[in-house]
């Protein structure tokens, strides 16, 4: 079982300096995924776009610019208000997206209290699911002539 944080909040899609439509989108964390935030965006369309990148990335591109190739983030103000920029790049186009920087801050706070930096590999479940890929299946026991055994079976058997 897992724990799943989300967010509803509309962001800006700039379009030039003085234009930007809005957008609605969705922030989704999982505990089962402790390294990842889902962004999904509702364009008007039957499938929305999604996009997973780096909580770290995220976290700092609040208090600083971060981020090299498809996803950067950073800080900014505009007319007086606190944003985070988002810059997507992708075959299909690039975008600019900006979000509310306290909506995102509080929605990451979430996250940090969930998943706290620095114990996210305790989310991943590696241990059971490798104890669990090295389990002998039922019938899978070490026998004589059987799988894994170095004796050769009878000739014509």
């Amino acid at each position: 079982m897992y724990t799943v944080v989300e967010r509803e909040l509309e962001l800006g899609l700039v379009l030039s300096p003085e234009r930007s439509i809005p957008v609605p989108a969705r922030l989704t964390y999982r505990t089962n995924d402790p390294y990842a935030v889902h962004v999904t965006f509702h364009v008007g369309s039957d499938s929305p776009i999604q996009w997973i990148f780096a909580r770290e990335l995220l976290v700092e591109g609040v208090f600083r610019p971060c981020g090299d190739g498809d996803v950067r983030a950073w800080p900014t103000r505009v007319d007086g208000r606190s944003l985070v920029c988002l810059s997507l790049a992708s075959p299909d186009g690039e975008a600019l997206l900006q979000a509310p920087a306290a909506a995102v801050s509080a929605w990451l706070e979430r996250t940090l209290r969930v998943v706290p930096p620095g114990s996210e590999q305790q989310h991943l479940g590696l241990d059971k699911a490798l104890s669990d890929l090295l389990a002998l299946a039922p019938g899978d026991e070490l026998r004589p002539g059987g799988a894994g055994s170095e004796e050769s079976p009878d000739p014509g058997a």
